[in-house]
């Protein structure tokens, strides 16, 4: 497992991170599944107060718990999302949803806690005291943002740094090679979301570790979607994906990624991952599956080699790929 660097956490990141908002039960084949997890060197969970309304939180909780390895897992955790419309990023929500998390994951001390999402109306000024009071607190290791802009971003860096605080550490937004023409839920942000999108060119610049979240594209580089039968899926699941990538230009990302995993003996997914890693990004996927073969080939899709033809080819701005 490739890992890297984010300062003031306290081992290395993998590469590769397990999305846990599918976890619902706490019993011995959702352990199993973690437990595989884990014995491939994957020890970041990613996780939310809002996943099944703590019930991500609890079965993590559990099965650490069962297996006394607290100290060997990286735990992901995300709060403030809004509830029924109503904006939850503000001091009182912030502690509540930690302190309710910290409960369900049985531990005291998350290692990164990340705004699910951003509230532009409100100052970030009590934000980042607040986050920086819960790190002092010892409740997290270190903190980031999901589903904020660029620009919010550098307004609270700019704000630690002039009182001597800590800023947003890590951010996590969509990103993949499919590009996603719609949100996929209010209030979230992709940084492909249209070509030359600046809040890539901005992550590009800055190398600000991103936690990539949808970075499969949500199936759609499964093969399941075809042009044609878009009209035979009822589940939510697959029509957010329908909605958000079933566009000409990424069929056609698609079909380049059939052609180029053929020609390498790999999967359209391992080359949808490989796209991600070979930006010129600090990037980390977080990949979910019931399935510990699917996070296997996600894994070893680290170790596949991309040029910068082939890269260029799989994004439409090259007519081969050699």
């Amino acid at each position: 497992m490739t890992r890297g660097t984010i300062p003031g956490l306290s081992r290395p990141l993998p590469r590769i991170i397990f999305g846990a908002m599918s976890l619902s039960r706490p019993d011995a084949a959702t352990f199993s599944l973690l437990d595989a997890v884990a014995g491939m060197g994957c020890c970041a969970l990613d996780t939310a107060c809002a996943y099944g309304d703590g019930a991500s939180e609890r079965v993590i909780g559990a099965w650490m718990a069962s297996r006394g390895n607290r100290g060997e897992i990286i735990i992901i955790d995300k709060g403030a999302h809004p509830v029924r419309g109503r904006s939850r990023v503000d001091p009182e929500s912030i502690r509540a949803d930690l302190r309710q998390s910290l409960r369900r994951l049985e531990t005291g001390c998350i290692d990164v806690y990340l705004l699910h999402r951003d509230d532009p109306g409100v100052p970030v000024g009590p934000i980042i005291d607040v986050l920086n009071e819960l790190r002092a607190e010892g409740k997290i290791a270190l903190f980031g943002a999901s589903n904020w802009t660029h620009r919010r971003l550098e307004q609270a860096r700019d704000y630690a740094h002039a009182r001597g605080l800590e800023p947003f550490a890590v951010s996590s937004n969509q990103y993949s090679l499919a590009v996603q023409h719609e949100p996929a839920f209010p209030g979230t942000l992709s940084i492909n979301a249209a070509p030359g999108d600046p809040e890539w060119e901005w992550y590009r610049k800055t190398q600000c570790p991103l936690l990539c979240w949808s970075s499969l594209a949500r199936g759609f580089f499964s093969g399941k979607f075809t042009r044609e039968n878009l009209g035979g899926f009822s589940d939510r699941q697959s029509r957010i994906s329908i909605r958000c990538y079933a566009r000409e230009d990424n069929f056609l990302r698609l079909d380049r990624a059939r052609e180029l995993a053929a020609a390498k003996g790999s999967r359209v997914a391992q080359i949808a991952l490989a796209y991600v890693f070979h930006q010129p990004l600090d990037c980390y996927a977080i990949t979910g599956s019931s399935n510990p073969a699917h996070l296997r080939e996600s894994i070893d899709a680290l170790e596949l080699r991309l040029t910068e033809r082939e890269l260029a080819w799989l994004d439409l701005r090259a007519d081969s790929p050699a």
